[in-house]
C-alpha cells in the first residue's frame, strides 16, 4: 500500500555517498522532506561518533541506513544496532538498511536491524556500477589499466540509482515492511567485460589486471590502508567474488515495474559526460 509522503522526513545517511545522494534526489522526487547528513554536511552525522546521531534523527519519520565502507566489518553490526535502537527511542519508526548481497559477514547488521523493533527493510546489492566512474577505483579506470582481484567471475553489475529508486518504494509502500529484496542489474558481465565496454563507449582502450587477493591486499597496504582494514576487505573480496552472486534477480522489476538500467547505457552516459577522459 503507497503512503502519502506529505511532511515525512526521510533522515539519509551518508548523504554524499553513491547510494546517499541519489536516495537524496529519488526521495525529494517522492515529496519527502529530506535531511540529508553526512560527515562534512550541513546536517552532521559521524558513524564514529555517537554525539551526532541524536540531531540527525530527531523528528525524522524514517531513515535510510548506509554504513560506511564494508557492512560486514568488524564494529559495523554494534554501530548499526546502536542507532537502530536510539532511532526508535526519538520515534523513527521507519528504517531502510543497505546490505551487500551474498556476504555472510553482512548477516549480523541485517539481524541488529530486524531485532531492533523498527518497521524495517533490507536491500541487498551487488557491485555499483558507479564504482568504475566515482570513489577509489575511478583512478585505476580513467589511468588506463584497471588492477582488482576479481578473476574473471562474472557479476550482475547495479546502477547506484536504481538502488535508490528501490529504497524510496520500500519506503513509501508498506507492502516492503519486514521484507529483504535482492536486487541486481539485468545481466552478468565479468570485470573483464565491463572493462570492454567502458573501453568502447570512452573510445580508447582501458585494460583489465587481475591480481590475486593476496597480491590486492599488499598493494592496499602499501597505499596506506591499517592492516585490520586490509585484512577485512580480502576476507569480503574472497566472499563476494567466489561466483556464488554470478546470478540476476528479478528485484529491480518486481519492485519498479521496470528493468534494471544496463551497463552500457551506464558507460556510453558516463563516457558522454567526461568521466574517464584523461
Amino acid at each position: 500500500m503507497t503512503e502519502n509522503t506529505r511532511n515525512k522526513t526521510l533522515l539519509v545517511t551518508g548523504a554524499s555517498g553513491k547510494t546517499g545522494r541519489r536516495v537524496v534526489e529519488a526521495a525529494q522526487a517522492a515529496g519527502f522532506d529530506v535531511r540529508a547528513a553526512s560527515r562534512g554536511g550541513a546536517v552532521r552525522f559521524d558513524w564514529a561518533d555517537s554525539a551526532t546521531w541524536d540531531e540527525a534523527l530527531r523528528g525524522a519519520d524514517a531513515a535510510y541506513v548506509a554504513y560506511p565502507g564494508d557492512i560486514g566489518a568488524p564494529g559495523a553490526a554494534e554501530s548499526i544496532g546502536a542507532l537502530a535502537g536510539r532511532a526508535l527511542e526519538l520515534g523513527v519508526r521507519r528504517l531502510v538498511l543497505l546490505s551487500a548481497r551474498g556476504e555472510a559477514q553482512a548477516e549480523p547488521a541485517e539481524r541488529a536491524v530486524r531485532e531492533s523493533g523498527a518497521e524495517w527493510t533490507v536491500v541487498r546489492a551487488d557491485w555499483f556500477m558507479q564504482n568504475f566512474s566515482e570513489g577509489l577505483l575511478l583512478e585505476g579506470v580513467r589511468g588506463g589499466e584497471f588492477v582488482f582481484p576479481a578473476g574473471e567471475v562474472p557479476v550482475p553489475f547495479i546502477d547506484a540509482r536504481d538502488i535508490a529508486d528501490v529504497v524510496v518504494k520500500a519506503l513509501t509502500d508498506s507492502s516492503y515492511v519486514g521484507r529483504t529484496l535482492e536486487i541486481t542489474g539485468a545481466r552478468l558481465l565479468s570485470f573483464r567485460d565491463a572493462m570492454a565496454e567502458i573501453s568502447a563507449a570512452a573510445g580508447r582502450e582501458i585494460r583489465y589486471v587481475p591480481v590475486s587477493v593476496k597480491e590486492y591486499g599488499a598493494m592496499l597496504t602499501d597505499f596506506g590502508l591499517p592492516a585490520e582494514e586490509v585484512a577485512s576487505l580480502q576476507e569480503v573480496f574472497e566472499a563476494l567474488l567466489d561466483g556464488s552472486n554470478a546470478q540476476t534477480t528479478a528485484g529491480v522489476e518486481q519492485v519498479l515495474g521496470r528493468a534494471p538500467r544496463d551497463f552500457t547505457d551506464f558507460a556510453r552516459e558516463h563516457a558522454a559526460q567526461g568521466v574517464w577522459k584523461v
